[in-house]
């Protein structure tokens, strides 16, 4: 995603507010009939080298919507994410009853605390968006990160220290790709809370490798 694009949004937004302020506190007689209405009207700057537009406040909303409408790319960042987090969950599952280590299940039990719930939001986001969420049965592994099945198995057998090592191993990597995938929505996807959601994994999941590292 470009930044100028961000940084428009950003003007845009600031600009808006403060016109939509200012005249609110001027508009009377008819005009606060229609600010009533509709709202009051807002001055939305021009593109570069075009002026500046007077707005209604429901074409203001409109305009701001339309502004960063989803492609390909956040579409399928949306779906991965879902099956890559799908996949965490059910490692840190494992570890209340096979983790030895008391810092192992308390960073199991904080990736599952956010995972979760990041699950929902992006599944709900999806739907507002006509996008089908990930496959039942498909094949992700070749997702970045993404344990195979070998590996689950082997996870699902070790215990205690054996298990706290291969757990951090795994995780750390998962993390790793859950990362680089956030990092390329970003470059090529358009979509703002898409865009928002990456930063939180990039942010979140750096914070949790060094934690883990720490631990290893």
């Amino acid at each position: 995603m470009l930044a100028g694009h961000a940084s428009r949004t950003s003007l845009v937004v600031a600009s808006l507010a403060v016109a939509a302020l200012a005249l609110a506190g001027c508009d009377s007689g008819s005009d606060s009939k229609s600010a009533a209405k509709d709202g009051p009207s807002v001055i939305a700057p021009g593109k570069p080298g075009e002026a500046a537009e007077t707005l209604s406040a429901k074409e203001a909303d409109e305009r701001r919507s339309d502004d960063d409408p989803p492609n390909t790319a956040d579409l399928a960042y949306a779906r991965m994410m879902i099956a890559h987090h799908t996949q965490a969950l059910r490692m840190t599952e494992l570890a209340p009853d096979r983790a030895r280590s008391g810092s192992v299940r308390r960073i199991a039990e904080r990736i599952a605390a956010a995972q979760g719930p990041e699950i929902a939001t992006m599944k709900s986001w999806l739907k507002a968006h006509g996008g089908a969420g990930a496959s039942a049965g498909h094949d992700h592994t070749d997702m970045p990160g993404m344990a195979t099945k070998a590996q689950l198995e082997e996870l699902r057998a070790a215990d205690g220290t054996a298990f706290d090592r291969l757990f951090l191993r795994l995780m750390i990597t998962h993390h790793y790709g859950a990362i680089t995938m956030a990092t390329d929505v970003k470059a090529r996807g358009n979509n703002i809370l898409i865009e928002e959601m990456a930063d939180d994994v990039i942010a979140q999941q750096t914070s949790e490798i060094s934690r883990m590292r720490a631990m290893s």
